[in-house]
């Protein structure tokens, strides 16, 4: 490699090193940490309280956007309006009307009746027949207000009914913003040690009770009120949108039905002079309270809440005391006979993690899609999935933050625009140190994006290529080689992307004058300080050296093919020389070097070696009047027999013409020597198919054995032969055993 080359290459390796070692926490970790930072603020913001108004907003906006539910027809309002006071001579209404009031109510015989109005007025000559008309009416409930924040000194009830028990507290308690979304059901004062039930609870009580239905604990938190199946969960002091919020008493969320209008009032002036039947209030739950404007009991709540709603407009949508105790009332006896759903909110660790999930899907959104523009749809599209959600929630009774995970949402996108922002900065300026790099190194090179654009060239490739560098920037291997070599070029680029580890590859490439040059291309991944990653590859061109190669490997081949011949060619000469060509059986050559060796081994050994020699019976018969072409075959038949009947280490060979020996190694004695004459015998006496001629020819066989026999080859084969000619003078077709008298 050139001197300059290694420099260069030495500057870029080093750079990227350091950059890989900075950023690696960010490349594997990066979105996760930046997604947990900014959870971790808005978790953090919202337990300042800062966000309350906010969440409060949307979840009143939820309020107005969900459908208005039906009339609760089992309660309705007497409402005393401004007629009713002009009538009435003014506020407050007279001991006699409201004695008339209360006699037309209870003949009417509602299952309870609720007296949403404070009396502590002088005795007069009508106060004691209002004291016996309350006495005589258990099912009446009167009102008081405990002493709190608004009034310390509170407002006491009307006597009778404070006597009989029959009173409940109506206080409200209001939002930072003075809006009820919160209700009482007990409250435990200084001077009252014992809990008090609220005006609503105690009506609620009234109308249950023919069901059979009483409060009693919960399970498994006993804390909490039963009713029923319904269970009314003590809200807690930073349940759903609430931040540290003053839960002293039992309150739980108020689920109202609908804006003002939700139930039947009927004008105090319709009830005094009868216009209505009493079927109409039979076994209902009859509020009596003012709606009168000038009285001032009006409450804001979630319906009217809206910031928009100003002056006149915003003061009639106000709900009246008397309609916001209906609908506490209805809530109670809704849950627990029509199983209608009380608002409730997740474990606050659950809204946690909602708040983080969502942080996340952001930063892994923005930190996929990169530019802006899609950033902020894909963010856009995340909130109003986030609001739908909400909403989807609300409908089934579930209160979840919206708020906070819109600003993890925001958050998230500010951040890592921010980064890609930064990171696009770095990489112009690691873009311009890569181009003045590579432009001082001879060999080609270039850069490539994730997306395999090119981003940097020297003059060398484009040189090579013969595109100048202008024209190749921004493009890929599609726009300039032959598609099979592009398909080759983009897969080791994607191996390197995917695996992150450095390759080399030979490969082909064809320049746009139609030169195909073989190539050495080095591919390896670098970093920027931004975590951009960039894959450079340096090319050698290795046409020469490959060319050099396959000539080489040509007469590489052409050597070792000469080689292979010859040595079969030495095989073939030492088979020629070591056997017989007519039965391919050793000659008497390699047979007796076969002998020599039994021989030694025998005598290491202390073992005995048998040698057989065999002639052939009525050969020259055959020949004579069959031919010579007959008696070639039979000699080539009488050698497959022999072989076939012997043992894989014993040897059969041809000394010539008729005659065989056979070389029975480590034989333990005579007897089996003589067996395997016999079967030999037997064998060669089955006749011959040769050409359409049955050929019949027996053996004799003459046995010697070594070292009984004799000590040395020639003895030993002597022995044998003069053996084989004793069995031929016996009649043929026998063998016979070298000096018989001996083996006897």
């Amino acid at each position: 490699m050139h001197p300059r080359q290694s420099s260069a290459s030495a500057q870029v390796q080093s750079r990227s090193v350091w950059v890989d070692r900075c950023r690696r926490v960010w490349a594997r970790s990066g979105t996760l940490l930046t997604a947990v930072g900014v959870a971790g603020c808005i978790i953090a913001l919202r337990s300042t309280g800062i966000l309350q108004g906010w969440e409060f907003s949307v979840s009143d906006q939820f309020f107005r956007l969900r459908p208005t539910e039906p009339i609760d027809h089992r309660i309705v309002i007497v409402a005393i309006e401004e007629g009713d006071l002009q009538q009435a001579g003014g506020w407050p209404i007279s001991n006699q009307t409201l004695t008339q009031l209360l006699q037309t109510l209870k003949a009417a015989q509602p299952r309870a009746i609720g007296l949403d109005l404070y009396r502590d007025l002088p005795n007069d000559r009508q106060y004691p027949e209002l004291v016996n008309v309350m006495k005589s009416m258990p099912n009446l409930i009167g009102i008081e207000q405990l002493p709190d924040q608004s009034n310390a000194a509170g407002i006491k009830p009307p006597a009778p009914l404070d006597e009989l028990g029959q009173v409940g507290f109506n206080n409200i308690i209001l939002d930072p913003d003075q809006t009820v979304r919160r209700s009482i059901l007990y409250w435990q004062t200084e001077h009252r040690p014992r809990y008090q039930e609220s005006f609503a609870l105690k009506l609620a009580q009234l109308y249950l009770a023919p069901y059979g239905i009483a409060p009693k604990p919960a399970t498994p938190n006993s804390r909490n009120l039963k009713l029923g199946s319904a269970v009314f969960q003590q809200l807690k002091a930073d349940d759903g949108n609430y931040v540290r919020a003053d839960v002293g008493a039992y309150q739980v969320w108020v689920n109202f039905r609908g804006k003002t209008g939700s139930f039947r009032m009927i004008p105090l002036s319709h009830v005094l002079e009868r216009r209505l039947s009493q079927d109409e209030l039979r076994d209902r739950i009859v509020l009596i309270g003012s709606t009168a404007t000038s009285l001032k009991d009006f409450s804001a709540t979630p319906y009217n809440s809206d910031p928009y709603l100003v002056g006149k407009h915003q003061r009639t949508q106000l709900m009246s005391g008397v309609e916001l105790q209906a609908h506490f009332v209805s809530q109670i006896i809704s849950a627990v006979l029509d199983q209608r759903p009380l608002l409730r909110n997740g474990a606050e660790p659950l809204e946690w993690l909602w708040i983080g999930l969502w942080t996340w899907l952001g930063t892994a959104m923005c930190w996929r899609l990169r530019t802006p523009r899609r950033s902020l749809a894909a963010i856009s599209l995340a909130c109003m999935i986030v609001v739908g959600l909400g909403y989807a929630a609300f409908r089934y009774s579930w209160m979840i933050p919206v708020v906070p995970p819109i600003l993890g949402l925001v958050g998230a996108a500010a951040a890592i625009t921010s980064y890609v922002a930064h990171s696009e900065e770095e990489l112009k300026r690691s873009t311009e140190f890569l181009r003045r790099v590579i432009d001082t190194i001879p060999d080609p090179v270039f850069v490539k994006d994730k997306q395999h654009h090119w981003i940097v060239l020297n003059e060398a490739y484009a040189r090579f290529v013969g595109v100048p560098v202008a024209d190749l920037v921004g493009r890929t291997v599609y726009d300039v080689f032959p598609k099979q070599e592009a398909d080759v070029f983009w897969q080791q680029d994607a191996q390197v992307f995917r695996r992150e580890t450095e390759q080399e590859n030979e490969e082909q490439l064809t320049n746009i004058y139609g030169t195909t040059y073989c190539i050495a291309t080095k591919r390896s991944l670098h970093k920027d300080a931004a975590g951009n990653l960039f894959l450079v590859g340096v090319i050698r061109d290795i046409t020469q050296r490959k060319s050099v190669e396959e000539e080489l490997r040509r007469t590489t081949a052409e050597l070792s093919k000469s080689n292979e011949e010859l040595r079969q060619s030495q095989n073939r000469l030492s088979y020629l020389a070591n056997h017989d060509p007519l039965t391919g059986l050793p000659n008497r050559q390699y047979f007796q070097e076969k002998l020599q060796a039994a021989i030694e081994w025998a005598e290491v050994n202390r073992r005995q070696v048998a040698l057989l020699f065999l002639d052939l019976d009525g050969f020259k018969q055959v020949n004579d009047t069959l031919g010579h072409g007959i008696g070639d075959q039979l000699l080539r038949s009488v050698s497959k027999r022999l072989t076939c009947c012997l043992r894989a280490s014993d040897t059969v060979a041809r000394l010539g013409g008729d005659e065989f020996t056979v070389i029975l190694p480590a034989v333990p004695g005579i007897q089996e020597v003589i067996r395997v004459a016999e079967k030999i015998l037997h064998t060669l006496a089955q006749p011959f198919i040769l050409e359409g001629h049955t050929v019949r020819v027996t053996t004799s066989i003459g046995i010697s054995l070594y070292p009984n026999h004799a000590e040395d080859l020639e003895t030993l084969l002597k022995q044998a032969d003069t053996a084989m000619y004793r069995a031929k003078q016996a009649g043929k077709s026998q063998f016979a055993i070298a000096d018989q008298t001996d083996c006897e």
